[in-house]
């Protein structure tokens, strides 16, 4: 999503900025071409001696989210090490390795490793790679009886869920699980599901068109439209939401919006929504709800492209060809999908220093991450 969702060149490891020889070569890559080859056997000695118990001599992760090092770039395994060692990153075991290992030592396991043909895992013929939005279509198929085929309902009372914020979609189904919400019997289904499920099925909804509402039979839209003010600094102007976590009002059942309204008056936790509507009379909140409910939303965001787009744009520095001379950039085709998952998590929750890369994937929700990881890892290693 944004925060399920985003735009970006996905994986970028380490920004180690680095400049150019008199010949325009990075002095980095130049050092490691000259010593490599006369180094590849020391490096099996360290490799035999410190890293065969998780990594293999081969390269092969031993078990799942443990990285496959065969056939990675060079100076992105070198970053890698002086990120152990300097502490950026937080794995025990290797930054006591790394910590007690020599510049020398650091470039010839790079270069032994990076000289091993990239593991080839064989794909499952019949696999089929579902992405967030896909299995939440699948998932919504039976929410459709209440909420309507693309989440515009048609019952009063109902709330429509088509283009809405999706981490405001995730929390409002935590809160039906944690009782802090009336309950009804389409929510008996909410037990079910998992915490990936729960993102799908925000994103599948987020990305529906909310369709146009006529005026509802009670309240005044243009004697509500002043009295939106307040919501508005919240909910966006004209009831659109751009926050993740924030609902859009626009275009939403006018019922509905008398009820959620009301509820924060008693059962709903919103210190700041109950100061507010404590003070409303119930024509003043029916004239609210007409002004949202007539007032034209949009979808708030594209899952069906998602996924396409976001790796087309990781491509970019992680592609097969793709060589960036100023970033220790690793090859992701491949890897290790529970290491990708676990990486790119790391980066979102801040626990992998990186500003590049926190920034980039602090978006994502776990559908995405896992999505993303699951195309790359399904992939061939080049």
């Amino acid at each position: 999503m944004k925060r399920l969702t985003l735009g970006i060149g996905l994986f970028v490891l380490a920004a180690a900025l680095i400049g150019c020889t008199d010949k325009g070569e990075p002095p980095a890559k130049a050092a490691i071409d000259k010593q490599a080859a006369a180094n590849i056997a020391a490096g099996r000695v360290f490799a035999e001696r410190e890293c065969k118990g998780c990594h293999g001599l081969d390269g092969r992760g031993a078990a799942a989210a443990i990285p496959h090092l065969a056939g990675q770039r060079e100076r992105y395994l070198l970053a890698a090490l002086k990120e152990y060692k300097d502490g950026k990153r937080t794995h025990a075991a290797l930054r006591e390795v790394a910590a007690n290992m020599s510049d020398a030592d650091a470039r010839n396991l790079a270069a032994y490793f990076a000289s091993l043909p990239p593991v080839q895992i064989a794909a499952a013929k019949d696999a089929r790679l579902v992405t967030p939005y896909e299995y939440g279509k699948e998932l919504a198929a039976a929410c459709t009886k209440c909420h309507g085929d693309d989440g515009n309902s048609r019952i009063p009372g109902t709330p429509s869920l088509a283009g809405q914020q999706p981490q405001y979609l995730v929390v409002a189904i935590q809160e039906y699980l944690n009782k802090e919400r009336k309950a009804a019997p389409m929510h008996a289904l909410l037990p079910g599901l998992s915490k990936l499920d729960k993102e799908s099925l925000a994103l599948y909804f987020a990305s529906q068109t909310p369709a146009r509402r006529a005026a509802p039979p009670f309240g005044d839209p243009a004697a509500g439209e002043p009295l939106s003010a307040v919501c508005g600094g919240c909910n966006g102007a004209r009831g659109v939401s751009t926050d993740t976590a924030t609902p859009s009002l626009a275009g939403q059942d006018a019922r509905y919006l008398v009820d959620a309204v009301k509820a924060y008056r008693t059962t709903r936790k919103r210190e700041n929504m109950r100061l507010y509507v404590t003070g409303l009379s119930d024509q003043e909140i029916q004239n609210i709800a007409a002004f949202y409910s007539v007032q034209k939303s949009k979808a708030a965001e594209k899952g069906q492209t998602l996924v396409q787009e976001l790796t087309q744009k990781c491509e970019r520095c992680h592609g097969a060809e793709a060589d960036v001379p100023a970033m220790a950039v690793p090859r992701i085709k491949g890897q290790d999908r529970d290491y990708l998952v676990m990486a790119l998590r790391a980066y979102r929750d801040d626990r992998r220093e990186s500003s590049v890369m926190h920034k980039m994937s602090l978006p994502y929700s776990d559908a995405i991450i896992e999505s993303l990881s699951s195309i790359y890892a399904s992939q061939p290693a080049k």
